[in-house]
């Protein structure tokens, strides 16, 4: 018998968005995690940055002990 059963069509393509929309969702989390660690070590850069640039722009004396 070679014919389309309409009335499972319905509920087949379903299944298969709401395991795509899982799949969508589960990337976004992934994304936000990845972007929140990316802030995090971005912040952490910045403050070393501005660590370094402050010990450049005061040169110390080192004394020559003999």
């Amino acid at each position: 018998m070679l014919s389309v059963r309409y009335e499972a069509v319905n509920a087949m393509l379903l299944n298969e968005f709401l395991k795509e929309h899982r799949k969508v969702q589960q990337f976004e989390a992934a994304l936000d995690a990845v972007n929140k660690r990316l802030k995090e070590q971005e912040a952490k850069i910045q403050r070393v940055s501005a660590q370094i640039e402050m010990g450049k722009a005061a040169p110390q004396m080192v004394g020559n002990q003999r």
